[in-house]
This record gives structure tokens, C-alpha cells and sequence, in this order.
């Protein structure tokens, strides 16, 4: 049943699963918690409770926000957790993965752990090197620019296209879904103002997280040229210790849609270990 949360005038729209520790799912811009369906039964299933989140101007959230910067998507976040009643871990995916950081230097006392899935948590330079060689980054790179500057819902699924190599057995229904969603007035301008949105407010916190960090990324992630390399230099910039790496063979900028069960294999056991440190 979805639930919502008044924030300065305001709504967000959760719903929570489960019995246990909490875990918040945080989603990626254009995309809304449906993006998780495949991750919630089996966290609930192992133990947690799970809210999910429809971030700030997605999904069943409401428009009209001041802001869509990272760290406004994190204070939303934080209120979840306060509202819910915490410690939680933060699972966030693209924009949502630099917020998670920024909700675990900002609220120690309430983060125990972050799994970035794909983040976009340092600000980028543009890779003119990358796009000459590598023609899944050019093509996402490509048909970002269009949705960024022109609001293009067309350039959107293309860039899903190649964002989800392999997809799953729903994408049909699911594309659908999101078409829908972003058709509705104001939520492509959400879309967009997100797509500006400079991630170094996230890297700026990175020094100041004190809790575990697990990111995630996906070899064949149409953002990056070389999403491993990305993936090192976030470790890089946290305290020597907190973070660690994997890459997901294959899987692309929605490794929890495109490969659920790997995802779950990594974040289990990360979620126990924040657990027996607690």
C-alpha cells in the first residue's frame, strides 16, 4: 500500500515491505520504485524491512520541488529514515547513489551502510577519448544530451535501449509503464533538471563517510566509457577501508532490473555484515 510523507508542502511516495532492519531503495532519475520489484520480495524474504522510494518528482511523488540536487534527493531520504525510524541502509541506483552518500556523511547516526548501484557520485569531465572508442557510452552520451536539452521521450527509451542490454521479461509492460509516467506534465522537466544536477555535491561528502560502502557497477554501463575505472575512483575517495568494488559482467545501468539475482548475491551479504557491526 503506498504511503506518502509530507516534506515542506510537498509529497513522497513509499511503501514499506517486511518485518526487520531497515533498508530505503532509492531509484535513478526517470524511473520510479517499480525499478526494484524484482529486489524487494526476496530482501523482505531474507529478513528486512524494505521501503521503497519514489524519489522527488517521480513516480507517485508529487512536482513542483525547489530543487533536484543530490543532496536535496538525500534530506528526503534522511526524513524517510527519521519517519520510519532508523538506523537503515541506503540502496541507491545512478543520481540516488551519489544522495546515498550524501545521506551517510551528513546522517552517521542513522546510515549503517550505502550499496551504490551505477552512482553517479563525482563530478565528470566529458571523455572525448571514451566517446571516440567506445560506441555504447557514444550512443548513451548521444541520447542523453537530447533528453537533457530537449526533453526528448523518444531519446529516453532509446537510451533505456542500451542502458539494459539484456532485458527482462517484462521490459515490454515496464517500458510502457515508464512512457506513460513521464508523459504526464512536469515529469520530463524533473527528468531533466536531475540531468543537470552536478554530482559534486555527492563527491565533495565521499572523504566524510564513516560508514561501509558497496558499489555496484555494470561492465557494459552506457554512462561510462570504462565503468570499472569510475567505480575505482569513488572507492579511491573514500576512507581507506569503506568501500568496496564489483562488476557485474554484462550487465549495463540498471544492474538490479537486468541482473536481480547477482545484485541480491552481493547486497546480502553486505547487509548482514552492516548488521553485525551495528
Amino acid at each position: 500500500m503506498t504511503e506518502y510523507l509530507t516534506i515542506a508542502g510537498n509529497t513522497l511516495a513509499y511503501d514499506v515491505t517486511g518485518q526487520g532492519p531497515l533498508v530505503v531503495l532509492a531509484h535513478g532519475i526517470g524511473d520510479s520504485r517499480h525499478s526494484y520489484r524484482f529486489l524487494v520480495p526476496a530482501l523482505a524474504a531474507a529478513g528486512y524491512r524494505v521501503a521503497n522510494v519514489d524519489i522527488r518528482g517521480c513516480g507517485d511523488s508529487s512536482l513542483g520541488w525547489d530543487g533536484y540536487s543530490r543532496t536535496d534527493i538525500a534530506g528526503d531520504l534522511v526524513a524517510v529514515v527519521r519517519h520510519l525510524g532508523g538506523p537503515a541502509v541506503i540502496i541507491g541506483q545512478s543520481i540516488s547513489g551519489g544522495a546515498a552518500t550524501i545521506t551517510a556523511a551528513t546522517a552517521p547516526d542513522l546510515i549503517t551502510g550505502v550499496v551504490e548501484l551505477a552512482p553517479f557520485t563525482r563530478k565528470q569531465s566529458i571523455d572525448i577519448g571514451g566517446l571516440l572508442r567506445v560506441k555504447r557510452f557514444r550512443t548513451g552520451y548521444t541520447q542523453l544530451g537530447q533528453v537533457m536539452f530537449r526533453g526528448s521521450l523518444a531519446s529516453w527509451k532509446k537510451y533505456l535501449d542500451v542502458a539494459i542490454p539484456t532485458k527482462p521479461a517484462d521490459w515490454d509492460a515496464e517500458l510502457g509503464r515508464i512512457e506513460a509516467k513521464l508523459s504526464e506534465p512536469g515529469r520530463m522537466q524533473a527528468l531533466q533538471a536531475m540531468c543537470k544536477a552536478n554530482p559534486g555535491d555527492a563527491g565533495a561528502q565521499l572523504p566524510n563517510v564513516t560508514c561501509p560502502v558497496l558499489i555496484i557497477e555494470g561492465s557494459l554501463d552506457p554512462d561510462w566509457a570504462d565503468p570499472r575505472a569510475e567505480g575505482e575512483r569513488i572507492i579511491a575517495e573514500l576512507p581507506q577501508g569503506l568501500g568496496e568494488l564489483v562488476v557485474i559482467e554484462g550487465a549495463g545501468h540498471y544492474p538490479h532490473v537486468q541482473t536481480p539475482d547477482q545484485v541480491l548475491a552481493l547486497t546480502l551479504p553486505f547487509l548482514a555484515k552492516t548488521q553485525s557491526n551495528a
